[in-house]
């Protein structure tokens, strides 16, 4: 009997490489591939796959927020494709989940796959489902105080503390990072990213920016209950009305 696999990954060449690493394994059929979380979800809980590939990082609905919307009885199990930072790696060891590490390579993709075969076709499904929950709940609780992204620019892996952060924007599926003068993109949401920060400091201020409180320097009022925002090292950033009440409550000093 052979082992159902769902691919999902917002990316089509990251489909692709999976789908190649694949192709030949007479113990796998691939039933299908997804491009986002909402689609995963709704084939998932009509194919039921035995296993799934799945990238954590994805716009909208990402990879664990997805298996967070499942039914116990209808977990898969999973292997994580991710670009996530040793924290989260570590997670994944300690609930004894496998993931592949961007930029895997073939030797990881087949010990990986192999575990999984060795799991599935001995009856432990049970098991993973157990362990992709305790990951999940391990991983809200860790994300609820983030306090250091990874992220990587021009071929290096830079560090950066959460509280350094001057301000974000959204860029289609990406955030822009700015930190002391420098900007770095990073594939997730800004709703995300907002969401794991410090909801004391980091406040939205635009449907597209979200701003660190503490950079703040003055504030002008606009046209149409609009405010001009201007930080510390002189960048210029609008309030949208529509947020002004949210940072009234944080800065009344300044309104």
């Amino acid at each position: 009997m052979k082992i159902r696999v769902l691919i999902v990954d917002d990316e089509p060449l990251g489909r692709k490489r999976i789908q190649t690493l694949l192709a030949g394994d007479p113990d796998i059929e691939v039933i299908g591939e997804c491009s986002d979380g909402q689609e995963a979800i709704a084939a998932i809980k009509q194919n039921r796959p035995d296993l799934v590939y799945l990238d954590v990082q994805m716009p909208e609905i990402d990879g664990f927020a997805m298996l967070d919307s499942l039914a116990v009885e209808d977990m898969p199990a999973v292997i994580f494709v991710t670009a996530y930072d040793r924290y989260a790696v570590e997670a994944f060891k300690v609930h004894a989940l496998d993931y592949l590490l961007k930029s895997f390579d073939r030797q990881r993709f087949q010990d990986s796959l192999q575990r999984a075969k060795d799991q599935i076709l001995r009856s432990k499904k049970g098991l993973w489902k157990q362990q992709v929950k305790e990951l999940l709940s391990d991983l809200r609780a860790q994300q609820e105080n983030l306090t250091r992204l990874v992220v990587r620019s021009g071929g290096r892996v830079v560090f950066v503390r959460a509280a350094e952060i001057d301000w974000l924007e959204a860029a289609d599926n990406y955030v822009r990072i700015h930190v002391r003068g420098e900007s770095y993109l990073i594939r997730e949401t800004l709703q995300s990213l907002a969401d794991r920060l410090d909801q004391s400091i980091f406040l939205r201020i635009h449907r597209s920016t979200v701003v660190n409180l503490d950079r703040i320097k003055e504030m002008h009022p606009m046209f149409h209950g609009e405010y001009l925002v201007k930080l510390q090292d002189g960048t210029e950033l609008t309030l949208s009305r529509n947020y002004k009440e949210k940072l009234t409550e944080h800065m009344t000093q300044f309104l």
